[in-house]
């Protein structure tokens, strides 16, 4: 067995990190971003109660239909706006934002542009 850690073992050991510090409560909740190769995703998540709130991904058939390819910076910035749209409808509008352990670049950071730009406040 290697000695090595894999990549996403090194994910989760920084998410955690951020995880030891970050908490969502109900007035500002937690947004939590997971990327994979061919999508990512967002969550807001209440973590007093362990309940999302709101949810969004290029796996939604509102979002699909914008975007050709789930895996790039355009469809990253769509979930970002989708999300924030349905956050701001629940009466959410300011979050913690949680990197997930993945680097504040490129996706991530397109997303949180993204919902930046159509009102959520963090």
């Amino acid at each position: 067995m290697s000695g090595k850690a894999s990549r996403n073992a090194k994910r989760l050991g920084r998410h955690q990190r951020v995880r030891n510090k970050v908490f969502g409560t109900p007035e500002r909740p937690r947004m939590c971003v997971f990327r994979s190769a061919k999508n990512i995703s967002v969550q807001i998540i209440d973590d007093t109660k362990g309940h999302t709130l709101v949810a969004a991904s290029t796996l939604d058939k509102e979002i699909k239909n914008q975007v050709a390819y789930g895996g790039n910076k355009e469809a990253a910035k769509v979930v970002g706006e989708v999300a924030a749209k349905r956050a701001l409808e629940k009466g959410i509008d300011t979050v913690c934002f949680d990197r997930g352990g993945f680097l504040y670049h490129g996706r991530v950071k397109e997303l949180a542009d993204g919902a930046r730009e159509a009102g959520l406040k963090f």
